[in-house]
């Protein structure tokens, strides 16, 4: 049954009251990704189209080639623009940073930016480029605050104000497709880390948010095509597709912090460093003034899958940059036992009970994070890692019920 945006808004609103020890690698497939099948295919969905791309560094063949490249030298593809994101198109800006507009030196392309835009404008910048087709094929990592899934939502509604076709090559999620975790975003708490009501960890692909993009919540559907993946499977790790790995953006370097990253984001949304200017970004936390108790205190939940280490590091750049502070690793030893949002909220939950500085940003960027203020002010009152997470649990039985129908893989 299709449950419409308004059916899952009152449900939300209803119920708003790597690691030294890692897992055994999974046996490698030949997952075939949405381009692989693409080109396979002579580019036919492509055919007599001027196209333009939505891509990032992750746009690779499995030879670690640009796909921009490959469609660029190839006559069967007309390839006309691309336009980059969050970081730029090359890669080479660091968070909350873009590329801005100019010619890609290998292809001589336009190089378009679309970092912060939105609406009219956006569709403007995809009229200006005159293409006909716009696809999009970016690496996500599965949780709702990495940006790249809302540039998808923002370039979906602006190809449709400019009439534009709009295709999704898939990608695996590399935390596996599994299950939804977390909670729910509310839409007043809606900003480019969280666009609409979806879960926390939302367990899909891109080509499946795209579907339930274009399904439930935009304001008019746009002409959507996807092209799935061949060889995927929901509770496959990224080690089983036999795919490169390319950072997704400068702080998620490898598919080890995929994995813990929809947990300790949150830590953004505080005055402790997510591990940003070191090598491990999101499984160091701390800040000065923190001590070997936190890692006790969290370690004392015995939470499955995980084990937390006393550490100290000196971030490069970012919170407390070129200083030595104190806090935990996080090292998973179990990932298919291992839940990264409860885990998140145990750690800021014995955050606050050991440390005595412990605060929220000024800005209460967690609610934008969790996507309600029930995470910040549940902590607050003292609500232990179980109050917190049952308080989210009947809106995530509802995103589950809708996010079923647009799942491709089964």
């Amino acid at each position: 049954m299709h449950l419409p945006r308004r059916t899952l808004l009152a449900a939300t609103a209803a119920a708003a009251g790597l690691p030294a020890t890692a897992a055994p690698a999974q046996a490698a497939r030949r997952t075939q990704t949405g381009f692989e099948r693409l080109r396979a295919a002579g580019y036919a969905q492509l055919s007599g189209e001027r196209t333009g791309i939505v891509t990032n560094p992750t746009g690779v063949t499995r030879d670690v080639r640009h796909i921009v490249d490959v469609m660029h030298a190839d006559d069967r593809v007309d390839l006309v623009a691309v336009f980059g994101p969050e970081h730029g198109f090359r890669g080479t800006a660091q968070a909350g940073g873009s590329e801005g507009r100019y010619d890609d030196p290998a292809t001589g392309l336009p190089v378009y930016d679309t970092y912060l835009k939105s609406g009219q404008r956006l569709a403007d910048v995809f009229t200006a480029s005159g293409v006909d087709t716009v696809v999009f094929d970016i690496q996500d990592v599965g949780a709702r605050f990495y940006t790249y899934i809302w540039t998808l939502y923002d370039c979906m509604a602006a190809a449709r104000l400019a009439g534009k076709r709009f295709l999704v090559l898939d990608r695996p999620n590399p935390v596996t497709g599994r299950a939804a975790l977390g909670p729910v975003l509310h839409p007043e708490f809606a900003t480019f880390v969280g666009r609409e009501p979806i879960a926390q960890a939302h367990g899909m692909t891109a080509a499946e948010l795209a579907r339930l993009f274009n399904g439930e919540f935009l304001a008019a559907p746009v002409e959507l095509e996807t092209v799935p993946m061949s060889g995927w499977r929901r509770a496959d790790w990224y080690d089983a597709s036999g795919l490169p790995w390319v950072p997704a953006s400068p702080n998620m370097p490898t598919p080890d912090t995929a994995l813990v990253y929809a947990g300790t984001c949150l830590f953004e949304g505080t005055n402790l460093s997510e591990g940003r200017g070191t090598t491990r970004p999101f499984e160091l936390l701390g800040a000065e003034g923190v001590d070997g108790r936190w890692a006790a205190a969290v370690g004392g939940l015995e939470l499955p899958g995980v084990h937390f280490r006393e550490a100290y590091f000196a971030p490069t750049f970012s919170k407390f940059q070129g200083k030595t502070v104190g806090g935990v690793q996080l090292h998973v030893h179990d990932r298919d036992a291992f839940d990264p949002v409860r885990t998140g909220i145990a750690l800021l939950v014995t955050a606050k009970q050991v440390w005595s500085g412990f605060g929220w940003r000024a800005d209460h960027w967690i609610d934008k994070l969790t996507g309600s203020a029930w995470v910040r002010t549940a902590i607050d009152k003292g609500a232990g890692v179980d109050e917190v997470v049952a308080g989210w649990q009947e809106e995530l039985a509802a995103f589950r019920r809708v996010r079923r129908e647009y799942l491709l893989y089964r």
